[in-house]
């Protein structure tokens, strides 16, 4: 029987939850806080990319014409192509030595249990904490005390170390997600274990992988810092700029630096969107 609809009974309507509605004051300031902050982090840029284009050689106002001049010396400049050729080099190498030692202690922190376990967890995300000068230096007083020459080598070794808590915050936050029941199952049909890693672990955390691995590759070919200390006669593309800015900032610079703006934003955007997927889908 429907009490409801019983006589005597009063129907009580539920009243619909009201949110509540910030005053209009706030919100607007809300706006205009964020609209100041994304024009602070972003004019510069704008303006680097536009006196890029700017037909004359001194960096300033009113602009005569626009030209592609400046973008055809910079990639005709052997020494900057060079450059770039070195930190093309030292971001790949950082970036699979990252994903070796990232992956591999992400799996530790997730599979294992040791002594210190808790402390191994928080300390391998001090390197991305820590300003890159303070990197640079300890990364510095090792290789000295070893006897190391600074080369690419050196600066491939303080980027990797520099961004391997990148790769293994994002593969362990991964492997939480990790269905495994579906590695016992791969185990119960017969697959060995390196065959249930290669065909079913693999496909799980592939996403983080390419996603943390784009953004490695993206801060070691712009790092400044650690390269400075570690460099040693070989430049990257970075410090060849700001060798080069010694002597003032022309628009191949300008040209040269939008390119790396470019490039640097779509590997960002690739890597926030296959991480973004990658949590959609395991959750």
């Amino acid at each position: 029987m429907d009490h409801s609809l019983a006589p005597g009974h009063r129907h009580v309507e539920a009243a619909p939850r009201q949110r509540r509605r910030r005053p209009d004051g706030v919100g607007l300031a809300l706006k205009l806080f964020t609209a100041v902050v994304l024009l602070a982090l972003y004019l510069p840029v704008a303006v680097l990319v536009v006196f890029s284009f700017n037909d004359n050689i001194v960096t300033t106002l009113p602009l005569r014409s626009f030209t592609l001049d400046w973008y055809r010396k910079a990639f005709s400049n052997e020494d900057m192509l060079r450059a770039a050729a070195n930190s093309l080099y030292v971001g790949v190498v950082a970036t699979a030595l990252t994903l070796v030692v990232g992956t591999a202690a992400a799996f530790a922190i997730d599979r294992t249990e040791f002594p210190g376990k808790t402390l191994f967890r928080r300390l391998v995300v001090l390197p991305l904490v820590l300003p890159g000068i303070i990197t640079g230096i300890s990364m510095l007083n090792l290789f000295r005390m070893m006897g190391m020459n600074l080369s690419l080598q050196t600066v491939i070794l303080g980027h990797a170390t520099a961004l391997i808590s990148v790769v293994v915050t994002q593969v362990y936050a991964r492997l939480l997600r990790v269905n495994r029941r579906i590695e016992e199952a791969s185990s119960d049909l017969g697959a060995r274990p390196w065959q249930t890693f290669l065909y079913v672990v693999l496909p799980n955390i592939r996403s983080a992988l390419i996603g943390s691995a784009l953004i490695c590759f993206t801060l070691s070919f712009d790092e400044i810092p650690v390269t400075f200390f570690l460099t040693g006669r070989e430049n990257t593309l970075p410090m060849y700029i700001y060798s080069t800015l010694r002597k003032g900032i022309t628009p191949e610079i300008n040209a040269i630096g939008s390119v790396i703006v470019a490039v640097s934003l779509v590997l960002i955007l690739l890597s926030v969107r296959l991480l973004g997927e990658d949590r959609k889908g395991g959750g």
